[in-house]
Parts: structure tokens; C-alpha cells; sequence
């Protein structure tokens, strides 16, 4: 089976030292990418570690299709302990940052400690330089990359950082790429905040060289670079008239299904604000979106449909320029567009305010300095919705992606269990409902699907390949690029998946913690369904028998 190459490279911020383990057995049981650095965390995270302590650890890993030029796969994963679910969480995020990751010649970076001083860390082929920056403290994502740029000749491309919500240790602070890419859902930056680690950087010459099959590599390539997909024009917003009209676009804070402004929102509006192409690395697709309004001058990437919902339909703000401020000021900032916008909606909520889009943005201005009452939004909706006095639309700390488990009830039965909460990326039923290929009414005999799903993202995760490729990456061209049976494949994601369980399990988390914060019919008797299906008790627990240790321990991650 193809895997990714390299060792582990890891930093502590507060001894500052390096070291280098091989991991090649690991590599090869586990391909790279997510269910690599899971299966790190499961054995070196000690399962009672504060998320904000100098115990916890944060893990950047490539997948062995980054050691190609293939279409779909200019991606990186992030794992660690959220501050904002308290279990564990990986997200993914694109950009030019994988290829530069590549060359150092390492496969994952751990990022442990707590440093005294504000840190910027430089990896590169030849070794590892640590530069204290107070300089940057309260720096934006942008100033910190021109600072890297200035001082290290290493562009965006080069780096990921965090913002002030970092710095600030917001629940859902993101950790930024290429200055607009994010490693967005479970408050990762947080955790480098944590740890005094404002940025790292890449950059080296000794990529190693990976045989990728082509066919398919080229062949996906030139598919990506011919599609007239309409998301190459508007990203996930060419989606949004179709979802509200449909389905469920949430509004006002879930008190509402539709929204009487969705084409002032959607996918027209956001392709009429688009003056150019952009993409990832090494990527033919190109559906990213470079937007700019020439009346304001604001200018950003996006809004994908997500902050579209978030900063609009959620919030009652019907113009896509005030989408496309709120969009930068998160990125900017350093925060998650989707938990910063349903808590900021929260807020208006409780406030009568909605449609306020100016007040929304100086919340998230506020959220991520902790001033004011952004002291309590940044704690996300979980812990002050009984301060606001409004329902705590979240499931395990997260606040709820845009797809409505109201109206399609395999992606309710997703969310509620979910390792890492309503993040619709973690198994995407969403799709197969919206399409009509599942029934979205009802939860009963979708167990079996789900748990499918769970474990083809958990691999897609690990490849890596982005998740719009996944018409052109099919299950056939997968099994000739890693040189493996599809179910070998999945196996890789479902023993991600449990282990992701097992580490929750340990912090505490079971049945109880599988719950919506709304009804959806046959929700116990699916997720007891769930649960056969993955061999696990009926009290949402992984047996210590099914597990297999893949990862070396350290001496102090079980004290």
C-alpha cells in the first residue's frame, strides 16, 4: 500500500529541542495524513491532558499523494486535542503549504511544550531555528506572513500562523495557510496560542521521490482542468438557491428553513464579486474565489457556502458584501468562519439584532481580543447559550455546519455521532440526501451507509485528497493509486475512526455525548444500529480488545 515517507519530526516549544523518530512501520499501517497523526495522538497525548496545557500536542501531516503533482491533492491534515469539543479533532486545509511541508522531508511535525516568548519556528531540510517574534504579538494573519516574507524571504505559501483569536485562545481560533486557507473546525490555533507558537515555517529541497501510477494521475489532472462543473465558477455557494429552495437553509439562528434574500447571498451573487481564477497547489480544478467588491474595496477568498450561512442566512444579513467582510475579518483574525458566525448569531439572537451585519463584525472583532462581550462569545455557543439566554445549537462543543439534520435526517444521525460534532465533513450523507440517492427522511437502516461514508473521509483525509475530487478520484482510481483493495482502504479509515473513539472514550465521552438538540425520528434506535455496526457497546464504547497500538508512545504520555 503507497504511504507516505519520512520521519516525525518533533518540536518542543518550551524546551526547545528537536527530535527525529522513524516511523516507517507507522507510515505503513496507517498511509499519512489523518489516520497517521491519530494514531499518534492516541499513544502520546496523555488521555487526561488540559487542551490548553503544555502537555497536549499538535500534529501537521501529509498524505504520499502531496509527494505528487496530482490534481485534488494540494491539502494538509492538523490533528490535536480541542479546546472547543475536549476530545480529539482533525481538520484539513489547503493552498501551497503541502509541497513546501514535502520538501523538508519530513511526514508529520508534533508541536509540544509551552514557550516563555512568542515563537515563530522555521523547519527546514537542513535543521530547525527557533526566533522569538514579541514583535508580533496581536499580529494579524497577513502581517505575520509579510513579516516572514521580509525577514525569512518565505511567503504565505510557506507558513501557517495564527491571529489574535489564536494568541487569545478563542475555543474555535483557526490555524491559517496562504493567509485565507484554513485548518478552520475544533480551535487548533488555540492550541498553538497555547503554546506561544505564533507561526512555523517550511522549507527545504529534499522531497522524496514517490512512483504515483499514471494513469490515473493524468488523467485526473486533464478531467480537473476540462470540468465545466459549476463549482469551479462558485465553490460550495453555486449550491445555496437549490439548498434553501429544497431543503433547509438555516435563518435566524435555526428559528427559520429559508431565506427571503438567498439570491442576494448565493452562488450568482459570489461569481459576480469574482475577478480571477484561484486554486491549491499543483491543482487543474481551480475553484477557489478570489472575490472583491469594486464599490467598498473589500476584497477576500470566498465566501464558500458555509460563511454564506453563517454570516448570512444565520444571522438575517441578505448582502453578499457584508458576507464577504465578515469572511476576511475571520481569516484575517484567525478564527473558523462557521463557529464565529452561529455564535455570533447566538448574540444577535438574544440581542433582537438580526440583519445587524455591522454589529456582527465588530463581534468578531471583539471575539478575537476578548473585549467586552466578546470574553464570553469566545467560549462558543456551548458554554454561554445559557448566559444569552438562547437554545445551544451544538453537538460536542461544535456549532452546527449549514446541512440541517432537521430536514435530512442521516446527516442529523451523522452529527450526533460524529467523533469531532456537527461538522458536516466527518461523513457526508448530506450528499447522497440532497441528490435523492437516500431518502433524507428518517434515520432507521442508514447505519451501514454512515458508517461507509465515516470511513471513506477518514481515508480521504489520510491520502490526501481534497473532498471535491471526489468525482474525478473514484474508488477504482484509489485502489491503483495506493495499490491496494478499496476495503483495505477502508479499513485504514474505520481503525482512524476508533481510535479517534477510543481517545474520547478515555476523556469520558459515551452514549450521552451522541445527542442533538432536536428530534429527529428513530435517533436512539439508529445510533444503537451505529454502534453494531462499528462493534462497539450500546454505551457508544470501543472494546480494549479491538484495538491495536500502531504508534510509539513517549516516556511521559500515559503519566
Amino acid at each position: 500500500m503507497l504511504s507516505a515517507t519520512g520521519p516525525l519530526l518533533t518540536v518542543d516549544a518550551g524546551e526547545r529541542t528537536t527530535r527525529e523518530t522513524v516511523i516507517d512501520d507507522v507510515l505503513e499501517a496507517t498511509v499519512g495524513g489523518r489516520a497517521t497523526a491519530t494514531a499518534l495522538a492516541h499513544e502520546r497525548i496523555p488521555f487526561d491532558a488540559d487542551p490548553f496545557g503544555p502537555e497536549n500536542r499538535v500534529y501537521l501531516s501529509t498524505g504520499p499523494l502531496q509527494q505528487s503533482q496530482m490534481s485534488f491533492t494540494g491539502r494538509m491534515n492538523m490533528t490535536g486535542l480541542s479546546p472547543l469539543t475536549d476530545g480529539l479533532v482533525s481538520t484539513n486545509a489547503g493552498g501551497y503549504l503541502s509541497r513546501n511541508f514535502v520538501a523538508t522531508g519530513y511526514s508529520v511535525l508534533e508541536v509540544t511544550g509551552e514557550s516563555d516568548e512568542l515563537l515563530a519556528i522555521h523547519v527546514t531540510d537542513t535543521g530547525v531555528e527557533f526566533e522569538d517574534v514579541p514583535e508580533l504579538e496581536g499580529a494579524t494573519v497577513p502581517e505575520t506572513s509579510d513579516y516572514m516574507s521580509d525577514h525569512h524571504d518565505l511567503g504565505p505559501e510557506h507558513c501557517i500562523a495564527i491571529g489574535p483569536a489564536g494568541e487569545n485562545l478563542v475555543r474555535f481560533a483557526s490555524v491559517m495557510t496562504f493567509d485565507s486557507r484554513a485548518f478552520g473546525r475544533g480551535g487548533l490555533g488555540a492550541v498553538l496560542g497555547s503554546k506561544n507558537v505564533k507561526c512555523v515555517t517550511f522549507d527545504g529541497d529534499v522531497a522524496p521521490p514517490l512512483e504515483i501510477p499514471n494513469p490515473p494521475e493524468m488523467e485526473i489532472h486533464r478531467e480537473a482542468a476540462q470540468s465545466d462543473d459549476r463549482m469551479r465558477r462558485q465553490g460550495t455557494t453555486g449550491g445555496t438557491e437549490f439548498i434553501n429552495d429544497n431543503f433547509s437553509l438555516p435563518t435566524r439562528y435555526f428559528e427559520g428553513y429559508e431565506f427571503e434574500d438567498v439570491a442576494a447571498i448565493g452562488g450568482d451573487a459570489v461569481e459576480e464579486k469574482k475577478y480571477t481564477k484561484g486554486a491549491c497547489s499543483a491543482c487543474a480544478y481551480a475553484c477557489k474565489l478570489p472575490t472583491r467588491d469594486e464599490a467598498t474595496g473589500v476584497e477576500t477568498e470566498g465566501p464558500e457556502f458555509e460563511t454564506v450561512y453563517a454570516f448570512g442566512s444565520l444571522q438575517g444579513v441578505g448582502d453578499i458584501v457584508d458576507v464577504m467582510r465578515a469572511n476576511e475579518l475571520c481569516d484575517t483574525l484567525g478564527m473558523d468562519t462557521i463557529s464565529a458566525g452561529v455564535t455570533v448569531a447566538a448574540y444577535l439572537a438574544s440581542e433582537g439584532e438580526f440583519g445587524n451585519a455591522a454589529l456582527a463584525q465588530d463581534l468578531v472583532e471583539k471575539i478575537a481580543t476578548r473585549d467586552g462581550v466578546g470574553e464570553q462569545l469566545a467560549e462558543g455557543v456551548a458554554r454561554c447559550h445559557d448566559e444569552l439566554g438562547v437554545e445551544d445549537y451544538t453537538v460536542k462543543g461544535v456549532e452546527f455546519a449549514a446541512h440541517d439534520g432537521r430536514v435530512l435526517h442521516g446527516q442529523g444521525l451523522s452529527y450526533a455521532v460524529a467523533n469531532r460534532g456537527a461538522d458536516h465533513m466527518y461523513a457526508s450523507l448530506l450528499s447522497l440526501e440532497y441528490s435523492g440517492q437516500l431518502d433524507p427522511q428518517g434515520t432507521l437502516g442508514k447505519a451501514e451507509t454512515l458508517v461507509a461514508e465515516e470511513n471513506h473521509n477518514a481515508f480521504r483525509d489520510t491520502g490526501i485528497v481534497c473532498a471535491f475530487g471526489d468525482d474525478y478520484v473514484t474508488d477504482e482510481r484509489l485502489e491503483t493509486l495506493f495499490d491496494a483493495d478499496y476495503a483495505a482502504l477502508m479499513e485504514v479509515g474505520a481503525r482512524t475512526v476508533q481510535l479517534e473513539r477510543h481517545f474520547n472514550n478515555q476523556r469520558g465521552f459515551d452514549r450521552d455525548d451522541d445527542e442533538l438538540p432536536y428530534e429527529i425520528p428513530d435517533l436512539e434506535d439508529s445510533i444503537t444500529e451505529y454502534y453494531d455496526a462499528r462493534g462497539w457497546s450500546e454505551d457508544g464504547l470501543v472494546p480494549e480488545s479491538a484495538l491495536e497500538s500502531l504508534a510509539p508512545a513517549t516516556d511521559e504520555s500515559r503519566e
